[in-house]
């Protein structure tokens, strides 16, 4: 067995590792490995003329001795790993005693890398197709670290975070990218009774905040506090009167710029904790503990922080990326029915953004489990990662909001809880879409989580109407961009409707 783990990059064809692992190993001064390369010289022929003479059967035998080899010798070695190696469950053994780091790589680019290549198996795009969704699952068991699809070279911060990984206990780190800069998610059930290495130093005083009903769960897991603030719980309190009185709070607890905001919550307390965090003393730090599920897949990542005017929803606000997410689906045991329903909105909403895997597992009516939040969070972080402040693929995530926001802003933010108001804009959506046979899952769906899929028949469909017109997204004099589904895993924005069709499809949501 090695004398220290291996830094291990595993990833379908074209996720870059041989390039990451290159970047890796500069930076550690290590001995940079490359399986391939070893196959290569011990066959003595390179990998395609190798699968020709031979087939891809005896091609795997060698590639699991080889990297059986190069693993049990490694010593702090960065080693790349072919795309196809973790279907040996010997491989995916040994890799155990390792730091696994999955390069995410979407199905586009990978085939658009690999079909220049002389890759044997990236001849015929349906086989690679099949191929790529097949193989996911297994990566995703099988990794530590999950890093997104970004130029490997920026992704120079993460290093030291994956060599704490083995200090994890366990814990999955997803690495947020940003241009702002780079933060880690750590996730795993039980998280808060054993946390990760906390992402700044002891010497910075941990300032809560948080609201009434989450203080009384869970304030007291998170160790070292030295301060709390509490402020009453809903989207009803998520305004600039609650931040002055927070800000004060931090006035009379001494909060200085050394000092950082830890968010325990849901959506609310992480958008007006991020809030105050971004404006007092003109920024602190801000650690998101989530622990709502509506914060756990969306609102917990990507720096989106702020509060509501009477007039429209998240009015006031700003980017603030966070230090850190620290992600305990075992918080969800604590919610209340409504709320968890509440929450499977953003899940649906994900789901249909990512295609693929989260889609199938959530339209199958799978519960959320641990592995649901890891997807819709990585969908989520990589998104942020393509675009961090909303000038272009971010809007995808729009998808549902507006209309959503409008129900919410007419009804004072009183009337439905968040999740409940985005699951009514989805259908909404779904219907602009064209997309009838999808808006009848999902509405099944929706109704099977034990949320409405009609408003109260006291709301007026033309305030309703008229409210989404003062969306936060409008630019100019435009009228607001819609986000509609062409299928699931293509999601277009920017998308101008005639406000006929747009109050047609508000229509549909009265009874």
């Amino acid at each position: 067995m090695s004398a220290r783990p291996a830094i291990v990059l595993i990833g379908f064809m074209g996720a870059g590792k041989t390039t990451g692992a290159r970047m890796i190993a500069g930076a550690l001064r290590a001995r940079m490995v490359d399986t391939d390369k070893r196959i290569e010289k011990h066959v003595g022929m390179t990998i395609p003329q190798y699968f020709g003479r031979h087939g891809e059967g005896a091609f795997r035998e060698v590639e699991e001795r080889i990297t059986l080899e190069v693993l049990d010798r490694a010593d702090g070695d960065v080693v790349s790993l072919g795309g196809g190696t973790l279907q040996s469950a010997k491989v995916r053994e040994a890799l155990r005693e390792h730091i696994v780091v999955l390069l995410s790589v979407s199905l586009a680019t990978a085939w658009r890398r690999a079909k220049r290549s002389s890759r044997p198996l990236a001849k015929d795009r349906d086989a690679f197709d099949a191929r790529y969704h097949d193989r996911q699952a297994v990566y995703e068991q099988v990794a530590d670290v999950i890093l997104p699809e970004v130029d490997r070279q920026l992704l120079r911060p993460a290093i030291p975070v994956i060599q704490s990984v083995k200090d994890a206990k366990g814990a999955q780190l997803l690495w947020a990218h940003t241009d702002s800069g780079g933060y880690p998610v750590w996730l795993r059930p039980g998280l808060l009774r054993d946390l990760p290495p906390w992402p700044l130093p002891d010497s910075s005083r941990r300032i809560a905040v948080t609201d009434r009903n989450v203080a009384e769960h869970h304030a007291g897991r998170v160790p070292g506090l030295a301060g709390l603030i509490e402020f009453p719980p809903g989207e009803a309190h998520k305004t600039l009167e609650t931040c002055e009185r927070v800000w004060g709070a931090m006035i009379e607890q001494g909060t200085t710029r050394s000092d950082h905001v830890v968010a325990i919550g849901g959506g609310v307390v992480g958008d007006l904790a991020g809030f105050v965090a971004a404006t007092f003393q003109r920024g602190l730090p801000v650690v998101q503990v989530p622990t709502t599920l509506v914060a756990q897949v969306d609102s917990a990542y990507g720096g989106k922080t702020g509060v509501d005017l009477p007039a429209a929803k998240n009015y006031v606000g700003a980017y603030h990326q966070p230090a850190a997410v620290m992600v305990d689906p075992d918080a969800l045991e604590t919610l209340p029915p409504e709320e968890l329903a509440a929450g499977y909105a953003e899940v649906v909403k994900t789901a249909l953004i990512a295609g693929g895997a989260l889609w199938e597992q959530v339209s199958s009516g799978d519960p959320v489990d641990p592995l649901t939040v890891m997807r819709c969070a990585r969908t989520k972080l990589q998104v942020v990662a393509d675009d961090e402040r909303d000038g272009g693929r971010r809007q995808v995530l729009n998808l549902g909001h507006t209309i959503g926001h409008a129900i919410e802003t007419v009804t004072d933010y009183r009337r439905y809880r968040h999740g409940e108001a985005v699951g009514l804009g989805l259908l909404a959506a779904l219907r602009l879409s064209g997309q009838d046979a999808l808006r009848e899952q999902v509405a099944g769906l929706l109704q099977h989580a034990g949320l409405p899929t009609t408003m109260d028949g006291a709301i007026d469909v033309d305030e309703v109407h008229a409210a989404t017109a003062k969306d936060k997204k409008r630019i100019g004099t435009a009228p607001v961009p819609f986000v509609v589904v062409r299928e699931p895993g293509d999601v277009r924005f920017g998308q101008q409707l005639a406000a006929k069709d747009v109050r047609a499809a508000v229509v549909e949501l009265a009874p």
